[in-house]
């Protein structure tokens, strides 16, 4: 018996953690892989298809400018539903905690197909925050029926939800596999001249410190976005051996917030957004990562990189309890208090790089594959990722 997997997903982180995913499915001989894609991320999406040699099967190719978060999700709902009626999978992957996310499980769900839920479990406790992601991942886990959950720590939340330990395995999240991955398989030199001159100097050793600056969360736009623009600013001109590089997201209010703060600072990188193979490496030069994005908590301390986060709160706590990630909100003052802190305390610095990352061991895809065919084929339970602090 041949089972029809099929996988939705729509931007570009969706896309890194579902690749192996993805890959692994196609290696299998008991499994059959369809590939969905919204296009939610459209030029980053592709980016990450193209890298890992996955061609869509459907696109629906939803977005156009200025919609809203409904219009998102009725365009998933409709177009998802569509390639269900003729696609007829067995079981359908949905990975994280966007608008694709919840539109498709829905989709699925109202067609008694199966829901696998990758990255199932995560909670920040605070239904507004991340928004609309908290609420997103919620929906989702009241429908699915496979829970992957990266940790131990995502397990307890689904159960403490009532949701059944007999429907969830722990993964260990499939964003360090591609992480490995990536480090492993691609020599990358970056487009920007100037990143490319950084990553060269610190190879032999010539360049100061590197400060890595991401930040695009909707709760972040207006005044708190203008407050980290303004500590990029003010920690540039503290510390002219400290190079910024900061790939700016493409959302207008992201760029009307940072431009006005940085410009005329040499020691600013203002940049288009990387591929995934030129950010990773852009990670492996920094020395410190402010970020408020979701996935660069997991990604980065991989690489043994102290995170920042500008949030209040976070739905991966495990990387905040091992001592990798420290959430500091969004204040300029404390922005530039932390940041400065591991500048000029070896021993802060070292606490952080030193922490062992909870969040995978590059084996999160083939316990996947194993999750599937325990669930709906009646195959053996895998054994639960067990990695120090999940």
């Amino acid at each position: 018996m041949t089972l029809r997997i099929m996988t939705i997903y729509g931007t570009r982180p969706e896309a890194i953690k579902v690749a192996p995913i993805i890959k692994a499915i196609e290696e299998a001989e008991d499994l059959e892989s369809i590939t969905v894609v919204t296009g939610q991320h459209r030029e980053m999406l592709d980016q990450v298809n193209e890298m890992f040699g996955i061609v869509p099967d459907h696109d629906l190719d939803i977005m156009s400018a200025g919609q809203t978060l409904n219009g998102i999700v009725a365009k998933v709902v409709t177009g998802v539903d569509e390639v269900l009626e003729q696609e007829k999978p067995d079981a359908v992957i949905v990975q994280g905690d966007t608008s694709t996310v919840m539109g498709a499980a829905v989709a699925s769900f109202n067609r008694q197909i199966p829901v696998i839920h990758l990255e199932a479990g995560l909670r920040s406790g605070d239904i507004n925050s991340p928004f609309p992601e908290e609420a997103n991942r919620k929906l989702t886990s009241q429908i699915a029926a496979l829970h992957l959950a990266p940790t131990s720590t995502s397990r307890a939340n689904l159960t403490r939800e009532d949701i059944s330990e007999n429907d969830i395995v722990v993964t260990g999240n499939s964003v360090i596999d591609t992480l490995l991955f990536a480090n492993e398989n691609f020599d990358v030199t970056f487009d920007d001249e100037r990143l490319e001159a950084l990553r060269t100097a610190k190879a032999a050793g010539d360049a100061g410190r590197v400060l890595l600056v991401t930040a695009h969360r909707r709760e972040n736009l207006g005044a708190a976005m203008q407050d980290i623009g303004g500590a990029v600013a003010d920690l540039a001109r503290a510390y002219p051996d400290l190079t910024v590089v900061f790939p700016i997201h493409k959302n207008p209010k992201v760029r009307e917030a940072i431009r006005p703060a940085v410009e005329g600072l040499d020691n600013v990188v203002l940049i288009e957004p990387l591929s995934y193979a030129q950010f990773t490496r852009a990670l492996s030069i920094s020395d410190i990562v402010l970020t408020d994005s979701g996935g660069v908590q997991e990604e980065a301390p991989s690489l043994g990189k102290p995170v920042l986060v500008m949030r209040e709160n976070t739905e991966r706590p495990e990387a905040v309890v091992a001592g990798t990630v420290k959430l500091i909100g969004t204040q300029r003052k404390r922005l530039v208090d932390e940041v400065s802190l591991l500048l000029d305390s070896a021993e802060a610095y070292d606490g952080m790089a030193n922490a062992v990352n909870p969040y995978g061991d590059g084996g999160a895809a083939q316990r996947t594959v194993a999750a599937i065919r325990w669930k709906f084929t009646g195959g053996e339970r895998p054994a639960d990722f067990g990695g120090q602090g999940s």
